[in-house]
């Protein structure tokens, strides 16, 4: 009996014991997973899936995780550009061992699913907001919008959040020596003057 899968873009007809080298998966050497992209299902009773054949699934073992090849891009431009750049990539792969091919009964086996490694560019966006949502409750409730102040940018504005100012009332009850004293930015009169005014409302 086999079976032709469908894994990291590509078709495999497999049998029971072969080795396949496929697209990186998330998975360790060692540990079983299941791939449920199951195209067809050959033997004495072959079965087409549309597209795929419901409840079959094909197991096989993670024997480890590799690279491929060397594959080298040369890139000449001619004539006026004369520049030549050259890459080289290896493609992450992983080695599996093909153990059993289930025709029935694969989404209740309880193996994991094969999944590839989603890129850290991906993952990425799922993580920023909850970081978003920390800053914004570790921020306090009295701080202002300090680059409301003319002259002060975002920029401006971080450092002096730095040096503990973020308030215009912090800002205008800074006296002469303190403001001397603050190394990160150097404070402006106008902006003390400023502070008092949008501190009163």
């Amino acid at each position: 009996m086999f079976a032709v899968l469908k894994t990291g873009g590509k078709q495999y007809k497999v049998q029971a014991g072969d080795v396949l080298r496929v697209e990186k998966l998330a998975a360790d050497a060692g540990e079983k997973v299941q791939f449920n992209d199951v195209l067809m299902l050959g033997g004495d009773a072959p079965v087409v899936g549309a597209p795929f054949v419901e409840g079959a699934g094909v197991q096989a073992e993670v024997i480890e995780q590799i690279k491929g090849d060397k594959v080298i891009k040369f890139v000449k431009r001619r004539r006026k550009h004369s520049s030549k750049r050259t890459v080289g990539h290896r493609q992450k792969l992983t080695l599996v061992k093909i153990t059993d091919i289930l025709s029935s009964g694969a989404d209740k086996s309880g193996i994991k699913a094969a999944t590839g490694s989603a890129p850290a560019g991906e993952a990425a966006p799922a993580a920023k907001p909850a970081k978003k949502a920390e800053a914004k409750a570790e921020a306090p409730a009295a701080a202002d919008d300090l680059t409301k102040l003319n002259g002060v940018g975002p920029a401006a504005a971080k450092k002096l959040v730095e040096a503990g100012i973020e308030s215009f009332a912090a800002l205008a009850a800074l006296s002469d020596e303190q403001i001397a004293a603050i190394d990160t930015i150097k404070v402006k009169p106008e902006w003390v003057e400023q502070a008092k005014e949008l501190a009163q409302g």
